[in-house]
């Protein structure tokens, strides 16, 4: 493809590098280093006066330091004269912040600052995948992003795993750990032909569920659980701690967990080990290598396919809805 550099950040370069061979490109040259005030530095190797410039960067391992390395290397592509700049974040960062938590709160909308921040470094369009939740995916075209924004979803290529990875698929229940996923489990449960679950969670506060009711059949199912889009810690523990032996004492023979971004901070790798989980299932929109060496249950859905025919067809100027209900071949 002519007029198109692709460039990776720091975060993630194996996911870049995947991409790049995908579409039968080469990584663009550049270089990122620290002065000795911790103030990022970056230089673009190479020429892109006229090019459609795709930045690879994932919202993992030192965010702040990451995002802040983006910011700089759109802006640095911006001011060279490049066409457009895309910035290529699979697991955007801050997402979870994405409304006040309570009517009268006075914590800020962290999620729609780094929207800002995109566009004023110079970014023209965003690709990312499974955004958090509903509020950025409604706000999309309605004022969250000043931008266009392509959110990709992990839904084919989960479906595809399922299919041949679970030789029991067709008697499995997709099951949502709560209400929140219910319309994301729906969906998926609807393209397999196959039942649904809900377990609602009682809380007596944030972050402490207090006792978990299972809502549908499980028994003599092979028990699909469709977490978060990006499962954290705490989510983890209720999920390790209840909703695998919940559905086991229900009558459920096996337990899979399906999440889009297996962030898996804190103490989680140790409670998916001591939970009874067949496998859980992550996509690598972050890197998963160091985890999978502490955690042999954690398996992973290659989505380099999916954004690099992203970028292609937007560099092309098609339409990626495609991508919405299919994976690429």
């Amino acid at each position: 493809m002519p007029n198109i550099k692709i460039f990776s950040g720091s975060s993630h370069p194996d996911l870049s590098q995947k991409i790049a061979d995908r579409l039968g490109l080469e990584l663009g040259k550049v270089v990122t280093k620290k002065f000795s005030n911790q103030e990022t530095c970056v230089e673009i190797g190479e020429s892109v006066r006229g090019e459609d410039v795709y930045i690879v960067q994932s919202g993992c391992g030192e965010i702040n330091d990451n995002l802040m390395e983006l910011l700089i290397m759109i802006n640095a592509c911006k001011i060279a004269s490049a066409s457009r700049v895309s910035a290529v974040i699979p697991c955007f960062p801050y997402a979870r912040q994405d409304k006040k938590d309570k009517v009268g709160s006075r914590a800020p909308i962290s999620a729609k600052l780094v929207a800002n921040m995109l566009s004023v470094s110079g970014a023209d369009h965003i690709i990312t995948m499974d955004l958090h939740a509903s509020q950025i995916q409604i706000y999309v075209n309605n004022g969250f992003f000043d931008i266009p924004v392509d959110n990709l979803y992990a839904e084919p290529a989960v479906l595809k795993w399922i299919k041949e990875n679970i030789p029991e698929w067709k008697n499995c229940t997709i099951v949502s750990p709560d209400a929140g996923g219910a319309k994301r489990v729906t969906s998926i449960a609807d393209r397999l032909n196959v039942d649904f679950a809900l377990i609602h969670k009682e809380r007596k506060k944030a972050n402490e569920v207090d006792r978990m009711v299972l809502v549908g059949d499980v028994t003599d199912r092979v028990y699909a659980l469709l977490l978060d889009s990006d499962d954290i810690t705490s989510q983890v523990e209720h999920c390790t701690a209840f909703s695998p032996n919940r559905l086991i004492s229900a009558g459920a023979t096996k337990v899979y967990a399906i999440l889009t971004h297996g962030i898996f901070s804190g103490p989680a790798i140790t409670r998916i080990n001591n939970a009874c989980f067949e496998a859980v299932v992550v996509t690598n929109t972050i890197p998963q290598e160091e985890k999978i060496k502490h955690c042999p249950k954690i398996q992973v859905i290659d989505i380099s396919m999916i954004l690099a025919e992203a970028i292609r067809r937007t560099h092309n100027g098609e339409s990626v809805s495609y991508l919405f209900s299919h994976v690429p071949l």
